[in-house]
């Protein structure tokens, strides 16, 4: 990997093509470097993950009304259109469509794989856009493979280097580009129309993050859809011979200068040099539970106090719980974020699953997580559970904070739990990562990917198609592109809501 320096520039200096973020990303996507048979192996195992929460969130409105959307969109042109889950795969869609739908109901439940840095990700968000545009386009599944490791490649790197949520910037902003360069490995684009696209990508899909603040809303859903969406539409234009704003990272006016850290602003972004495998995804992990990834490990603590100590789950023996932990994990779904909703047991699903107050007293109780169990209204207003919550609160501690950002095997996404009962003991426990994490009790194996699969997606699918997907995932690299086409999967007959509330569509 080398690090490029990346920082704003005054217009007069006239910064060279060649040296442009954006451009050296694109270099990035148009190498032929081939993809390595573990990176190969973890795209099958997230393929299998997306398909899993996504099917399991097909009859939820979000995803329902999406899919409504995309409907009303029948592909042109000389492509053949892209499926959409949950429908019968000769019901296509324009791709971009597809990657939007495809992209809110992967997201939906929060539960697909993320990768935690300098900012926020869930890469797996850049598959629905590169895979709609395979299906349209007809690309085998090497050429799917090739654009799905630069996604991951490039998001990740942005990641790892720029913080956007310091600047109140939703991290949609690194999906954005990412998956137009996805899409131009995956069709064999040249670095000129690539490095268009990236730019347009970037320009349109910076957003403000107050989709993760407060009451958080369904919009966090559709998101990385919408991000996906306009990378399909970014690539076209560039293809098309239209331009973007440049350099749009870099410029005087742009969005170093004016969005994040100014025109001193400096960053050191980590990419692959030329010849060197795309690996990203090795770094990234996925979710055991459905909830944000910083209340993983908790999730498991709690499930492990329990055992220990089932007094902890007795808000009448319980006097205090402070978590200590970084301040991502303090400011984001602790206390720390000041948001009054976070303790609000008629809050929606979506600002739930970003509180940790909430997440641990109901993994104290219960000793395990459900993805619509934990969730469900008369689960967070049940009144042991709304006193036990109002217990806990969160602090940061420097030292949670720096292996926060350690890096590596040292890198953390846990703390240490203090709870005071009321007879004044104390029980005290600490935790690093999440148990499927790569460095946790239980790593995620292609086996766990599969059985989370199979739980998930079987109640919605039926068995029959649950395992004609999975023969057919599993041999991804070989697929041809009619079989691309078919890597969907359809619902059980009568399952999907019937169309919602009108709209202009």
């Amino acid at each position: 990997m080398k690090n490029h320096l990346v920082r704003a520039h005054r217009s007069e200096e006239n910064l060279p093509r060649e040296d442009q973020l954006a451009w050296r990303m694109a270099e990035v996507a148009t190498d032929p470097v081939e993809v390595t048979e573990a990176v190969t192996e973890m795209i099958v195992n997230r393929f299998i993950d997306n398909a899993a929460v996504a099917a399991a969130s097909l009859t939820r409105s979000a995803p329902s009304s999406a899919r409504d959307q995309a409907l009303a969109h029948a592909p042109s042109g000389s492509g053949a259109g892209a499926a959409l889950f949950g429908r019968d795969p000769g019901t296509r869609t324009s791709p971009e469509w597809a990657a939007y739908a495809n992209g809110v109901a992967v997201r939906e439940l929060d539960y697909h794989d993320t990768f935690l840095a300098a900012d926020y990700s869930h890469p797996g968000d850049n598959i629905p856009a590169v895979l709609a545009v395979a299906q349209h386009t007809g690309r085998d599944g090497q050429a799917l493979i090739r654009g799905i490791a630069t996604g991951y490649e490039l998001q990740i790197d942005l990641v790892r280097a720029i913080s956007l949520h310091k600047h109140k910037i939703d991290h949609i902003a690194h999906l954005g580009p990412s998956a137009a360069a996805g899409i131009g490995t995956l069709l064999d684009l040249p670095a000129e129309v690539i490095h268009q696209a990236i730019g347009q990508a970037l320009h349109t899909t910076t957003t403000t993050r107050q989709s993760r603040k407060g009451e958080i809303s369904s919009w966090k859903a559709y998101a990385p859809g919408f991000a996906g969406k306009l990378a399909v539409e970014a690539v076209d234009r560039a293809m098309r011979g239209e331009t973007s704003p440049a350099p749009i990272y870099e410029g005087e006016d742009g969005v170093i200068a004016w969005l994040l850290d100014g025109p001193e602003g400096r960053y050191e972004v980590p990419l692959p040099g030329p010849g060197e495998p795309k690996e990203a995804i090795l770094l990234s992990y996925t979710k055991e539970h459905s909830a944000e990834y910083q209340a993983q490990a908790w999730i498991d603590l709690a499930r492990k106090l329990l055992g220990e100590h089932p007094e902890v789950a007795d808000p009448a023996r319980v006097a205090s719980i402070v978590v200590h932990t970084s301040h991502h994990t303090h400011h984001v779904i602790g206390s720390g974020a000041n948001d009054p909703q976070k303790y609000d047991p008629y809050a929606s699903r979506e600002t739930l699953d970003h509180s940790l107050p909430y997440i641990l007293a109901v993994a104290l109780q219960d000793g395990r997580w459900h993805h619509v169990d934990s969730y469900a209204p008369e689960r967070a207003q049940r009144p042991d559970t709304v006193d036990l919550w109002s217990r806990i609160t969160t602090v940061e501690d420097p030292v949670w904070t720096e292996r926060y950002h350690a890096g590596g095997a040292d890198q953390s996404y846990g703390g240490r739990i203090v709870v005071t009962l009321t007879d004044g003991r104390t029980v005290e426990d600490e935790i690093a990562v999440a148990d499927a994490h790569p460095a946790g009790a239980r790593p995620f194996v292609r086996e766990n990917y599969v059985e989370k699969f199979r739980t998930l997606a079987t109640p919605v699918i039926g068995e029959a198609e649950a395992e004609r997907f999975l023969t057919l995932v599993l041999r991804l690299p070989e697929l041809s592109p009619d079989e691309v086409r078919d890597l969907t999967f359809v619902a059980r007959a009568g399952l999907l809501p019937s169309t919602g509330r009108p709209g202009i569509f």
